[in-house]
Parts: C-alpha cells; sequence; structure tokens
C-alpha cells in the first residue's frame, strides 16, 4: 500500500491487490460505512484507490484508522468486527458503551502500541479535547481536578512518540507549592522538587509499563523537567507538556512557550480554581487563553465537572467548593483559593 496526501482535506490510499480492499471493508462495505461514520469522512473507492474528503483532523485520523486495520488484515488474514469496534474506539463489544461505563462511543480513541492498549476518552468533553491536540499544535486546556487533562495529553505525546511524529518527550512543571516553601524541604535541589514532577511520572507508569518508562527515561526519550530548567532551551520534533499552568506567571509562560522548536507540541494543561501563586501575581494560564484565543492554529478547551472521572465524589465535591466561591467572590471580590 502507498499513501499519497494531496491538500487539506483530501488523501489516496493506494493498493496493489484489490482483494484486499474488498478484505479490508466487508461484505457489502458494512466496515467503510462504520469507518466512514464513526471518522466523519467521505470514502471513494476507485478501482485500487481508496479516496478520503473531509476536515484536515478527521483525514488524519482516518489514514491511522486504515493503516491499524491493515496490519491487523496482514497478520491474521481476515478483519473481525470486534477489531474493528476496538480500532474505531467505539466501543460495541462492550455493549455500546465506551470504557468504565461511559455513555456513548467516543472514536477518538487514543492507540499506544503496547499489547493493542488503548485509552479512550470518556466525555465529550474529553473527546474534544483529544481531538484538538490532533488538529493543533498548541492546545490549551483548563479543567477542573479528575477531569483527564493531564492523563489524555501524555497519553497522546506517547502516541505521537510510538508513531514516530516526535523523537522526544518532555512532560514540565512549575514547583510553586501550595502554602509551602523548597527552601524548608529536606535534600537537594532535585530531591525537593520531585514530589512537584510525581503526578506527571504516576501518568506514565498508569500508561506505559514501568521498564519501558525507566529505559524512555535514561535514553533521554522522555524528559521530566521543572519549569525554570526549561529557559534557554530549544526542543525540536518533541511533544512538549505544561502541567499546573495555573501556577505559572505571565513571564514564565511566554518564557515556555517560546521554547517551541520545528517540528514540535505543545498542550498546556491547568485549572484556574487551583491557584497557588500569591495574590498580586497575574496567572499566567488565564493571561494566556485570553491572549492566544483568536490565533489560528491554537486549540483552546475548557472541560467541566462533567469531564471529571475519578472517584464520583470527586465531582460532588469539586462544586461544593465552586459554589463556596461564588459565594466568597460575590460578598469579598476575591480570588478562589481551593486546593
Amino acid at each position: 500500500m502507498t499513501l499519497r496526501r494531496q491538500n487539506m482535506s483530501e488523501a489516496s490510499i493506494s493498493f496493489t491487490d484489490a482483494d484486499e480492499i474488498r478484505s479490508l471493508f466487508g461484505a457489502k462495505d458494512q466496515y467503510l460505512r462504520q469507518v466512514r461514520d464513526a471518522i466523519g469522512v467521505e470514502i471513494v473507492i476507485r478501482n485500487d484507490e481508496i479516496r478520503l474528503h473531509g476536515e484536515h483532523g478527521n483525514i488524519k485520523r482516518g489514514l491511522q484508522v486504515l493503516d491499524e486495520l491493515r496490519q491487523i488484515l496482514h497478520k491474521k488474514g481476515y478483519l473481525e468486527e470486534s477489531e474493528l469496534h476496538r480500532v474505531l474506539g467505539t466501543g460495541q463489544g462492550d455493549n455500546g458503551k465506551g470504557e468504565a461505563g461511559s455513555t456513548g462511543p467516543y472514536p477518538a480513541a487514543i492507540h499506544l502500541y503496547q499489547n493493542t492498549k488503548v485509552v479512550r476518552p470518556r466525555t465529550n468533553g474529553q473527546s474534544q479535547y483529544v481531538q484538538s491536540i490532533r488538529d493543533h499544535e498548541l492546545v490549551i486546556c483548563t479543567g477542573p481536578a479528575g477531569s483527564g487533562k493531564t492523563y489524555l495529553a501524555v497519553a497522546m505525546a506517547v502516541n505521537a512518540l510510538r508513531q514516530e511524529q516526535v523523537k522526544k518527550i518532555v512532560l514540565v512543571r512549575p514547583a510553586v507549592e501550595a502554602g509551602e516553601k523548597l527552601g524548608f524541604l529536606p535534600g537537594d535541589m532535585l530531591s525537593k522538587v520531585n514530589p512537584y514532577l510525581r503526578p506527571l511520572l504516576d501518568a506514565l507508569n498508569d500508561i506505559l509499563s514501568f521498564e519501558q518508562v525507566k529505559r524512555y527515561l535514561e535514553n533521554d526519550v522522555i524528559e521530566i523537567v521543572p519549569l525554570a530548567f526549561m529557559r534557554g532551551r530549544t526542543l525540536n520534533n518533541t511533544f512538549i507538556i505544561l502541567d499546573e499552568a495555573q501556577n505559572t506567571t505571565v513571564t514564565q509562560m511566554k518564557m515556555f512557550l517560546t521554547r517551541m522548536g520545528v517540528d514540535s507540541r505543545i498542550v498546556v494543561t491547568g485549572d484556574t480554581t487551583q491557584i497557588d501563586l500569591p495574590s498580586h501575581v497575574v496567572c499566567g494560564l488565564t493571561d494566556v487563553v485570553a491572549r492566544l484565543k483568536k490565533i489560528e492554529g491554537v486549540g483552546i478547551v475548557n472541560l467541566t465537572t462533567k469531564d471529571i472521572v475519578r472517584h464520583r465524589l470527586v465531582a460532588d465535591i469539586v462544586k461544593a467548593y465552586d459554589d463556596e466561591h461564588q459565594v466568597s467572590s460575590t460578598s469579598k471580590g476575591s480570588r478562589p483559593t481551593a486546593k
């Protein structure tokens, strides 16, 4: 099979064997229709060529799906409908539900290419977030604790690395503490900042095996660094994630975003209800959303309590604090300080 990209709204795949197309799309093209409907692209078969028409992001996803289906077909010699649904992320093998009892199909599944492991968005908001990362080189995502901001970004970074879209992953976090001071913690600087980087490592360990994470870290394929250590660097062919961005200043945010090099992608995540900066310091996250929201190529995503997928009580806890913020903001005009 050979692939030829034509423009932002069209792509074609050529096959050397027309029988492969029939095997790929099933009897009476039943698989073709499911791929078309799930991805949102028009698919036309002309002799030994498949043509895809649609939005750029959907075409990109369609090419990924067709390539994975083709690999399964070559390996097994046939394609089962259950495998089609797994690749599409429509969850039909689970009685029409996505992972963990989600209420509908979310076709923006993230394939990690590790024992067919797949990370699936569980809400419409999460699905839009994943699709925004696919469609934009810079994505800024705000949302409450437990809404999947960091986890899905790390999964997308691993996906990009496994597909050789990037050569490296850099995970960044500001070492700003909630009411604590680094200087009072025991140990050298590395041991002091380690607790702040730990959530990123936890996400990696949940997505990849311990040995893979260890190997990537040792070979500098994955790097986890405090924000302050990013100054002066230019990162090419890199998927960069800035976590807890609500604790960056305007100057720090500008410094971070300008580290972006050739063929790199950036995802910025944060929760504007958990700002640990002094009250007189402008939050870099809220500032950058306002500054960049009209720039073409920048994706802005706002997740809500509806997207929280942790313990069932987390959404209620977040809502309780949000209600308190509304009361205190009205009476005191103060900034939310939930931890």
